[in-house]
């Protein structure tokens, strides 16, 4: 017998996952915008995305749509939690969404769309961070329903992962910059990628330290079998692709530099899962409790297993077509 509701967690799990390697690097770009000041060098940072960013973000429409139809628990406790930071980050969204047609578009007001591009990436960026980090430290439920206070999530450490997120994006845009640029842009990046580097290898180990520390449970489960035996190797491997990223930099590698960081990432990812493993809605609710009737989720399987293939070809297609370098001069997106 298939477990559907674990199922339906690596489906969710991996949508996420592309979500934030998409997008992260899509969000980094307009992150990066303000260390770019030469407006034809800030249109080839949008024309490395521009044909492809807004189907990054059909993942999180993923993400969410399998979260209701699997876990309507989680679905509506978390965003009844979280709904402020969830609000305001769609509202950055649009802001830079609407940048990026707009921009192309002006002339005399050009400047201003740089700045909603600039301040939805970095605002959508650091709600998400803020996000992350609310759900680490838990929700507060009494029979499945939140029971918290309206501001649970803005606390010091929701805004540290906030600022933690901005830099990681910030880093794998700079790494996806440097393999589609070349000349002043890529001299740029190359500068500035050892800098990120560093900071996300920081801003890791602190969260590493702090999770730990303020949550016993999280802790016992870190050092307990066989959390232990699958998270043990984590820590290493980032000190592993922290020194080849720095290595790939030093040498100039084009694509190196953004696998090694898309390495990291991954490692962070694992680390959140083995922290977090089975509660969907911590500290509390596992995955089986706060799923849906299995009728539920096998009819709604049945959706995601059609759609899914078309989504991945569609996404593979797109990144191949525009595979190229982009340089100033070229025509782009208008």
């Amino acid at each position: 017998m298939i477990d559907l509701s674990l199922l339906w967690i690596v489906i969710i799990g991996i949508g996420v996952l592309i979500y934030v390697i998409l997008d992260g690097f899509d969000l980094g770009i307009g992150i990066l915008f303000p260390f770019v000041k030469d407006t034809h060098e800030r249109d080839v940072l949008m024309n490395t995305v521009a044909p492809v960013w807004d189907g990054n973000e059909t993942w999180m429409v993923l993400g969410g749509a399998g979260l209701f139809a699997a876990f309507p628990l989680v679905y509506s406790t978390v965003l009844s939690a979280l709904y402020m930071p969830i609000i305001l980050m769609v509202i950055a969204l649009i802001f830079r969404g609407v940048a990026f047609e707009f921009r192309f578009k002006a002339n005399r007001t050009k400047h201003l769309w740089d700045k909603a591009f600039i301040g939805g990436s970095v605002f959508a960026s650091f709600l998400q961070g803020v996000i992350l980090g609310a759900y680490i430290q838990g929700i507060k439920t009494v029979n499945g329903i939140f029971a918290g206070g309206g501001m649970d999530w803005l606390t010091p450490f929701s805004v540290f992962t906030g600022i933690g997120v901005v830099v990681l994006y910030a880093t794998l845009g700079c790494g996806w910059l440097i393999f589609k640029t070349d000349a002043e842009i890529q001299d740029k990046m190359y500068s500035m990628m050892p800098k990120l580097i560093i900071a996300v290898f920081i801003i890791f180990g602190l969260v590493s330290l702090y999770t730990p520390l303020a949550h016993p449970e999280i802790a016992a489960r870190w050092f307990s079998m066989p959390q232990l035996m699958y998270f043990s190797p984590v820590p290493i491997l980032v000190l592993v692709f922290t020194a080849l990223a720095l290595r790939a930099c030093k040498q100039r590698r084009e694509l190196s530099p953004f696998i090694y960081t898309l390495a990291l990432v991954f490692l962070a990812y694992t680390g959140f899962i083995i922290s977090l493993w089975p509660y969907v809605i911590p500290p509390s609710v596992t995955i089986w409790q706060a799923a849906a009737p299995a009728n539920s989720q096998l009819f709604a399987l049945i959706g995601a297993l059609l759609l899914i293939p078309i989504i991945l070809t569609y996404t593979i297609f797109s990144y191949w077509i525009f595979k190229d370098k982009v340089r100033v001069g070229d025509e782009g997106y208008h």
